[in-house]
């Protein structure tokens, strides 16, 4: 018989949001995009959650001006037009600035470590996504070895509801066959964190400047160990976005 999850009254399902939180971001990535682009060092210039104040776009999604979809879609034509292509979308972009990039270049190493946690704690692990499929492509899954960890994955890329709609954590509840109170959700946009805890889950806003700290507010959630790391990415000014 499988381990069952502990009989604390804790949270005992880990439910993670894909980009920036299990994936690192083309924000982090830009020299590896700009070389295997051909682009001088330092074109791409806009750096989202990392530097707010060098990116007048991203401020204007967190200000709910414009959508995280519309947000890529323009920086995938930009970044288009700088590689000399038109009509990039953003799945274009992500296997573009991904090129050469292995899983584990990819994939945060806290991330793989939490998972990896849970599933020997006898717990389970999830991804509830807006556009894992439409941003990152179909054969993504089979990409990554941290996908085969997940009990489930729920990606709105199918039509379904987009986060923070009530409606997109119902479907992560009934995909489980759990009650709210059984998730810890992890998200980097405080939209989304404000819809889980509306909904009644324990829910941890994701600092990219920060993902050890993130990663292990989600473990005390869980009443799992913190795993030692470090606590900033080095030279990164933490976020307030």
């Amino acid at each position: 018989m499988e381990p069952g999850p502990p009989k604390t009254g804790l949270p005992h399902i880990l439910l993670l949001d894909f980009g920036a939180v299990i994936s690192r971001t083309l924000f982090e990535t830009h020299a590896h995009t700009e070389n295997v682009l051909g682009l001088p060092p330092g074109t791409l210039t806009w750096r989202g959650p990392l530097a707010p104040e060098t990116d007048p776009l991203w401020r204007a999604m967190q200000r709910d001006e414009i959508t995280e979809r519309n947000y890529w879609e323009r920086r995938a034509r930009e970044v288009g037009a700088l590689a000399g292509e038109a009509g990039w979308k953003p799945m274009t972009l992500m296997q573009k600035a991904r090129q050469g990039m292995s899983a584990t270049q990819v994939v945060r190493p806290e991330a793989a470590a939490l998972v990896r946690q849970v599933a020997a704690a006898g717990l389970k692990a999830g991804i509830l996504s807006n556009e894992l499929a439409l941003f990152f492509g179909p054969t993504w899954r089979s990409e990554l070895p941290i996908m085969d960890q997940m009990t489930h994955i729920i990606d709105a890329s199918d039509g379904g509801p987009l986060k923070p709609d009530p409606a997109a954590f119902e479907r992560a509840m009934h995909a489980f066959g759990e009650p709210a109170r059984a998730f810890v959700f992890v998200d980097d946009q405080a939209r989304n964190v404000e819809g889980a805890r509306a909904f009644g889950m324990t829910a941890i806003h994701f600092d990219v400047c920060d993902p050890s700290g993130s990663f292990a507010a989600a473990a005390r959630a869980m009443g799992l160990a913190e795993a030692p790391g470090p606590r900033q990415i080095a030279g990164k000014a933490r976020s307030h976005a």
